[in-house]
This record gives C-alpha cells, structure tokens and sequence, in this order.
C-alpha cells in the first residue's frame, strides 16, 4: 500500500507513517474521499442557493429523528463534568504541557481541547507534531526545554485534563501527503493518526477517545464520521472496545437547523453539541453575502448574550442536548493576561460574566485561551451546577426557540472597518510566522481598557467576510454618509493600519537582536498586507476559500504578486 502514497520528508513523518499506519490511511481513503469531496459539492450547492435565489439553509422535513423520544448513548461522566476545558495548538510543545497542568490556584482545567484545527498552522509538520505531542501526553513521558529562557517543561503529578482532540475539517486537504497523486483530506489524515497513536495509548489506560468535529455542515456528514469510527474499529482491533465520543461544533448556518439530526447521524459516538461562536457568524455573513438588506454592523458589538436571534439559536442548542441527554458546551473566553492588573481584573469581570450566562442557559463547560483566566472561567459553571440548580423543563424544549436569522441592530462605522482591517493583517502576520493563534490587541493604542485577545482562524475569517459585505453592497458609514466602503477606502485602510503597527512595533526596539526581530517582522507584515487584499478580493467574488488551504509557497506567490486591488 505504501507506494500508493507520497509525502513530504518533514520531521517526524518516517517515525509515524509506518509501512502498518499506511495500510490503514489508504483504506480510508479509498473508502471516504470520494465521499468527502462529495459532500463539498453539496456546501456548494447550498451557497449557491442562497447566493442566486436568496434560499437560505432550513429545516429537515419532520420525521422520527426530530419528533421521535430515542436519546444518545450512555455519555462517559467525565464529559459531564461542569467546569471548564482549556484550548490552544497540540503541535506547540510548551503550550500544551502548560494547558495540562494547574493554574496559580492549583486547580487544573477538566478538559484540554488539543487542536489541530484554527489555533493550528494547518500544515503537515503541525500535525504530525501534534500526533507525538498527544502521544506524550496521554504516555505522561511529554517534556520540552526552551534553552534560549532557560526554561524547562514537564507535566505536574496528578490527574490531568481529558483530552478533546480537534483535527482539520472537512473543507480541507494536505497537500504534503498524497495517494496516487490525490492529496488526502486533512480530516482523514488528523483524525487517522490521532486513533492510530494517542487512540491507542488512551485505549489501553481505559480512556475515552473523544473528538471535537469542526466546520459541519450537515447530518450527512456526521454519518460520515460515525462511518470512519466504525471502519477504524474495523481496521484496529485494539479500538474494538474503545470508547469513542465525539462533539460536533454548531459553526455554520445550515448546521444549526440540523442539530438533532446531527447527533441522531453521529449514532453510538455522539455526545454532545458545541456553540462555536466566531465560525458561526462568519458562516451567517458567507450566506447572506449577496443580500443588500443584510448587511451586519460592526460585529464587535454583536454579543452573543443581547443578540436575541443568535441567543435563541445557542438556547435551542442547549434544549436539544437537554432532551437527548447529550452534554452542551459553550463558547471561548479569549482574553490573555496582562501586566497592569487593573486590566486583569476587567478581563476577568468580563469572563465571569460571560460564563455566569453560558451557566444560566445550561451549559455545562465552555473554553478558556489561557491558563492564566482559568479560574474565573470554570467558576460560574462549577459554583452554579454545585448549587444543586437544574435547567427548568421547559428549556428542554426545542420547539420553545424557534431560529429566524435577523440583521442585528448597531451602527456600521469607518472605526470598526478599521478594527476589522488591522485584525486580518495582526493575524495573517502571525499564520506566516507558523501560527494558527496569535494574541492581538485590536485597539492597541486607543485609550480605554482593552486587553489582547487570543485570535484564531475564525477570527480572521469572520473580519475579511464583514469588510466584504460591506464593499460590495458599498455601505456607508452610519454617521458620516461620505465614507462609502470600496476597494480604495478599504485598501487604504488596510495600509494605514500595516503602517501603524509597524511604527507601534518600532518603539520597542532598543538592541540589535530587537533590530533583527522587527526587520523580520516588517517583511511579515508587508506580505500579510498583500495577503489581507487577496482574502477580501476572494470574499467580493464569493470565493470563500479558507486561509488554511494555501500552502506557503501559494502565500509566497500572493506576497510578491501585484496588489489584489
């Protein structure tokens, strides 16, 4: 089978694409990528729809699945437990250890959501370090040395975290491995060599395997995961008798019309559903893209929590779980440690009060980016459902929150352009430095109080569909009529903000390694730039291509390319 596939000769691909660990990659691929690029199509399709006919996605007709009274399967008590799970990149070594060990208070997260998804570099050396930096883990034999800081990482004695593995989506490939010259999906490859190795070790120390799933965008395909768990039991016998759950994250529009149908598809590996805030608004923009009377205000003040129709929508995600016994989680609290602890302590306000809301609606955990905001993070849940408080009965009824999609109310403003702008250029500046996560103040040298945020590919996505909406509908702004959105406001925009973090940049450098640092920062920045107007451009014309299908060379190309527009 192995001269079926092709790969690059990046660290650590011998040690883990073994002659055994690719007869079994070939076999699914064999059986599912066909499948999976036909379930792009069908994304298409529905993009389509609502772009040309102004059909958005709806509800399935209604049948057992969604009137029936049938429940998931026995969830493992660990996935129940109220508190909160800590998020960041499985291939970032001294990142993932700290994520598994205790806080300052001494408390650790009860769950650890290792990704390999958006907080990730989407490349093949990322992934395979992620398969051995789980592996470590789950072996408790992970360490790392930072001999630059002299500094050395270990996991702490005690019971650590459950690991929540996050892979690549169904959107994606990589193109680094290939079988008979078709790159392989990059699911496919994640998810097959999380079972094959940390799934194995977590098999045989009786662990759960458990998988967050990304980006779905339909019952069809979770069958089509439930059908790789079953074909990988089928070619691993030492996943016979493993347990294997699996969390869909509700991220796209057509996906929250679908929520039970989805759990129902998932069958024997369901066990919960996740409200995954960023991706979710960014799929509403992709969908209502091309309607004039639907364009959003400055996203920064569309909050979850006062939003009534996007509420109702995370409501009724919790009263689907509630009636199928299965375990809702809530959403990320971003904020990252400062140090002026005034601005700690409004970060931390800002996370309670968050969480206290995620707690009320019956949430039972939601995600943190930092260890450091950990605590506030996992208190409301732990303090509420302590209590002894049980979500009344009628929050368990689906039917109690009907969804209808409504533009929110708030101004369109040049400021949130502007802080839209900078965003996508602070954050692809981090993806070409190999980061999938970057903290980034979008209000760095504004006044007020404004800690940075850890931002991810969601977070990127959801900036350049806002500033698209609002070139090709050329809205103006709120207050000032003269300021009309196109590609020369915008392009100008983007320039001025590139220019100002630079200069923010520069007033940091006091030796020549710091001199080095931000000559070498510069080229990243002018290069995101160029990519930032790519991204947009390829938003205007509905090409809503993910920044985690390009390649570095195809980014490299973009860079040195003329201007987008």
């Amino acid at each position: 089978m192995s001269n079926r596939v092709q790969y690059a000769p990046v660290e650590g691909a011998n040690e883990l694409l073994t002659a055994d660990f690719l007869t079994y990659l070939v076999a699914m691929h064999d059986q599912f990528t066909s499948r999976i690029h036909s379930l792009r199509e069908k994304r298409l399709e529905m993009l389509r729809q609502a772009h040309e006919e102004g059909r958005l996605p709806t509800h399935p007709p209604v049948s057992e699945i969604n009137t029936g009274d049938w429940q998931v399967e026995a969830v493992p008590e660990d996935l129940k437990r109220p508190g909160i799970e800590i998020s960041g990149p499985a291939s970032i070594t001294p990142m993932f250890i700290n994520a598994l060990n205790p806080a300052a208070d001494g408390n650790r997260a009860e769950g650890d959501l290792d990704d390999d998804e958006d907080s990730a570099a989407h490349r093949f050396i990322d992934t395979l370090q992620a398969t051995r930096n789980r592996l470590g883990a789950v072996e408790r034999t992970l360490t790392y040395t930072d001999a630059a800081r002299g500094r050395d990482y270990r996991i702490a004695e005690g019971d650590i975290p459950f690991f929540m593995h996050r892979e690549r989506g169904l959107h994606l490939d990589e193109p680094e491995v290939t079988v008979d010259g078709v790159p392989i999906p990059a699911s496919t490859l994640g998810t097959a060599l999380t079972l094959y190795y940390p799934g194995r070790a977590q098999a045989e120390r009786g662990q759960g395997i458990y998988f967050y799933l990304p980006k779905l965008e339909s019952a069809d395909e979770c069958a089509l995961y439930r059908d790789f768990f079953d074909a990988s039991r089928d070619a691993l016998p030492f996943l016979k008798d493993a347990v294997i759950k699996a969390i869909p994250l509700i991220e796209s529009l057509p996906a929250a019309f679908q929520m039970e149908e989805m759990l129902y598809a998932l069958g024997p590996y369901a066990a919960g559903l996740n409200a995954a805030r960023w991706d979710f608004k960014a799929s509403v923009f992709e969908y209502i893209m091309t309607d004039p009377n639907s364009v959003w205000p400055d996203r920064f003040g569309v909050d979850i929590k006062t939003t009534d129709f996007l509420a109702t929508i995370f409501r009724r995600l919790v009263a689907i779980c509630l009636k199928r016994g299965a375990v809702p989680i809530g959403g990320m609290a971003t904020p990252l440690p400062s140090r002026d602890p005034h601005v700690n302590e409004v970060a931390a306000e800002g996370i309670r009060a968050d969480k206290q809301w995620e707690a009320e609606q019956g949430f039972v955990r939601g995600w943190v980016a930092h260890i450091f905001h950990m605590s506030a993070a996992a208190e409301p849940f732990k303090t509420l459902r302590g209590s002894g408080w049980q979500p009344a009965p009628e929050m368990a009824d689906p039917a109690n929150y009907p969804i209808a999609i409504q533009v929110p109310k708030g101004p369109i403003s040049l400021e949130g352009t502007r802080r839209n702008a900078r965003m996508v250029i602070e954050y692809v500046e981090g993806w070409l430095n190999g980061r999938g996560a970057k903290g980034i103040d979008s209000l760095a040298g504004k006044p007020g109080i404004h800690p940075a945020l850890m931002e991810d590919l969601a977070t990127g996505r959801m900036s350049v569909a806002q500033i698209a909406q609002r070139i090709l509908h050329r809205v103006a702004d709120s207050e000032d009529p003269s300021h009309i959105h196109d590609f020369p406001f915008v392009k100008q925009l983007l320039l001025e903000e590139t220019d100002d973090i630079l200069a923010q940049l520069k007033t940091t450098v006091q030796d020549e390694q710091d001199r080095h640092a931000y000559a070498q920062a510069e080229v990243r920045y002018r290069k995101a730039y160029k990519v930032a107007l790519h991204w947009i451009r390829n938003y205007t014309e509905l090409n809503f291509r993910s920044l985690g299908s390009y390649t570095r060379d195809d980014l490299e190309a973009i860079a040195t390319a003329d201007d987008a527009f």
